[in-house]
């Protein structure tokens, strides 16, 4: 491999010649091996989005020339097209603030700019870092990656999967079953009630997710190094963030306090609160269909789930609920992604969080398995649902809960000694209302219709 010589202020380093990072990218990639975690594609182009918008800025504020401004947010639209992906390739465990990163992005910008422009136009501090500290950009790329993340990706996913719990709801009116509470028999329930709560987890959680996420909104930039927004020109903050509103078309916003902006991250740990609930909604409900669907034969039964793929190695013809699994999995990873970014988040130490590179990971991994997952088991799961109505009818006739139809006529105790009557003595509750003086069988017949308390 060939090497060029590039210099920072601590002195040379070599970097491979056919890179455009330079001396503080090299330097980083050497000290910092550790796992194989890398700054997540969507922060990336976040970065992109900040570094032509403050490019676009500064060329307003007149700090930065137009041919400058032009050849930087050129470079920024390569890297937004993906032509660049191999050119960041640093770790996430790295320095706290995510200044490496940041300056990965200014010598990138620097060394593809110069080529394009055939002269040593840009440098990666004086211009593409203009106006800039890695300390309000990074928390800027940050909140922008979240909220494109989650309003791209998530939301259409739990639309999808709230659409396909509606349809299911729809399709099963009129089929009476079963409830059970505490894992034992309860009262009747219709099915498609039972679906209406699976619904509403989703709708509402789609809701809170992205109302949490309009805290998101609020960007560090122009706070640079402290909050202070040294160096930094007036009204440059608001033309840049103006102008990654008009890109993404979601309406940013200036932080009113930087100091805030720059110190703390309660707000992505809010948001991240609310990607935690949704886990725990799509936990519940993965966990009803594979009980629904257990058996086929020695479990519950009450529903069939779509055979995707053989179960078992040693097990012919076993077919498991794998897409419950694979959904349950995701959701104990973003319960653990949430205590991640919440120990992250308290660790704001004076003037700036050091914690932000793991937060960005944790997050938006977070919000990528959440996608995924909700459209996988949406495709692989909820869309061919079935309900097993001979097996809701054999239940809803069997078990003996249907005896608190009783209770407004004979009492609370008279139907108990009836239902245990009827479990010790393998009888049907009628036969035990009227064994015990309760009720004649045209009395039984009159008020037990469990059907009607649905």
């Amino acid at each position: 491999m060939e090497y060029r010589t590039e210099r920072d202020s601590i002195g040379e380093i070599s970097v491979p010649a056919d890179k455009y990072w330079g001396a503080q990218t090299q330097r980083s990639y050497n000290n910092f091996r550790i796992g194989k975690e890398k700054m997540p594609e969507e922060l990336l182009r976040a970065l992109a989005l900040v570094k032509k918008a403050c490019a676009r800025a500064n060329r307003a504020m007149n700090v930065l020339d137009d041919r400058r401004a032009d050849i930087i947010c050129r470079v920024c639209d390569e890297i937004l097209q993906g032509k660049h992906d191999s050119q960041f390739p640093l770790s996430v465990w790295q320095t706290g603030s995510g200044t490496q990163t940041n300056m990965n992005f200014n010598e990138v910008i620097a060394n593809r700019g110069n080529e394009i422009a055939c002269e040593k136009l840009i440098h990666p501090n004086d211009h593409a870092n203009r106006s800039q500290s890695s300390n309000d950009v990074f928390p800027t790329a940050i909140h922008i990656a979240a909220v494109l993340a989650v309003r791209r990706r998530l939301e259409p996913a739990l639309e999808k999967m709230a659409g396909a719990l509606l349809r299911l709801e729809e399709e099963n009116k009129g089929i009476i079953k079963v409830g059970r509470t505490h894992m034992q028999d309860a009262v009747p329930i219709a099915f498609s009630q039972e679906i209406s709560a699976w619904r509403v987890m989703i709708e509402r959680s789609s809701d809170a997710v992205h109302k949490a996420s309009e805290c998101l909104l609020d960007l560090a930039l122009g706070g640079t190094a402290v909050g202070t927004g040294i160096n930094c020109p007036k009204g440059f903050a608001e033309e840049a963030i103006r102008m990654i509103s008009e890109e993404t078309g979601i309406c940013f916003r200036p932080a009113k306090n930087k100091f805030h902006a720059l110190s703390a991250k309660d707000d992505i740990a809010f948001s991240h609160g609310a990607l935690k609930s949704l886990a725990a909604d799509l936990m519940k409900i993965a966990n009803d269909i594979r009980l629904l669907s257990s058996g086929p034969r020695s479990g519950i039964g009450e529903i069939t789930i779509p055979v995707n793929e053989p179960g078992s190695s040693i097990m012919p013809g076993k077919v498991n609920p794998t897409q419950c699994e694979a959904l349950t999995m995701v959701a104990a990873q973003v319960m653990g992604n949430d205590v991640t970014v919440g120990i992250a988040a308290s660790q704001g130490i004076l003037q700036l969080n050091v914690y932000m590179p793991v937060i960005a990971y944790c997050f938006l991994q977070s919000v990528g398995l959440l996608a995924d997952a909700a459209e996988s088991f949406t495709e692989h799961c909820l869309s061919g649902i079935k309900a097993n109505g001979e097996k809701m009818a054999f239940f809803l006739r069997s078990t003996l809960m249907t005896v608190t139809a009783l209770t407004p006529r004979i009492g609370y105790d008279n139907a108990a000694a009836t239902a245990k009557a009827a479990l010790e003595n393998g009888t049907t509750l009628k036969e035990e209302a009227v064994r015990l003086g309760f009720l004649t069988p045209e009395e039984f017949d009159e008020v037990f219709k469990p059907e009607e308390t649905v």
